[in-house]
């Protein structure tokens, strides 16, 4: 089992990431481009969404203004887009991203990372992604998650030109405190995190000075 905060650390851009484990859930978001780091987490009834820092610099909104995490029947949705709709409107996780793809970012094609948590601690992580042409769409489904551990996936493996997609199943990893893991993101490409351990929920904006 690898070190989340190694991970991180060791990583100077893994772009969008999920991390779900025994009540724990983050998501963080980074950027490289002025368009993707004028953003900021904005708590909602039922999640966060994402919001411009500053609306006048705001220059493409299709990919970077959307909702990560929703709340829903018992369930908590996290995602990396406009999928998190998609799923919560559906209702059925796999359903829901069949019908969805890899973002039409060329030649990036960022791949679409979603989890649903129930509250029974079973969790299921997906990821779209392009594949030779054609959309790959892989689900792995957990019963749940030992203390102390959880699971990540982030759309890249790292930084490039296009930026290499994610591979492999999602790393299990040693779970870290919102603090350690904000602190382990890239300082230059960060842009936020949100954090729930068991409930409560804690966010960064490196925009807001955090």
């Amino acid at each position: 089992m690898q070190s989340l905060t190694q991970i991180l650390s060791g990583n100077p851009y893994p772009g969008r990431g999920i991390v779900v484990g025994e009540g724990i859930v983050y998501y963080f978001i980074m950027g490289r481009s002025e368009n993707s780091r004028n953003r900021i987490f904005v708590e909602t009834e039922d999640g966060i969404r994402t919001e411009a820092h500053d609306p006048a610099k705001l220059l493409d909104p299709s990919l970077i203004i959307y909702r990560p995490v929703r709340a829903v029947d018992g369930a908590l949705v996290v995602t990396n887009g406009d999928q998190t709709d998609t799923i919560v409107e559906s209702g059925d996780f796999r359903a829901a991203l069949a019908k969805r793809e890899y973002e039409p970012d060329d030649p990036n094609f960022t791949p679409r990372i979603s989890a649903i948590c129930h509250d029974d601690g079973s969790f299921e992580l997906s990821i779209l992604k392009r594949q030779d042409g054609r959309c790959l769409r892989e689900f792995f489904a957990y019963e749940g998650a030992s203390e102390g551990m959880g699971y990540f996936i982030s759309t890249y493996q790292g930084d490039g030109s296009p930026l290499p997609t994610f591979a492999g199943e999602p790393i299990a990893v040693n779970l870290s405190t919102p603090e350690e893991v904000w602190e382990a993101l890239n300082p230059a490409n960060k842009v936020s995190l949100y954090a729930n351990v068991n409930g409560a929920v804690t966010i960064f904006n490196k925009n807001l000075g955090d």
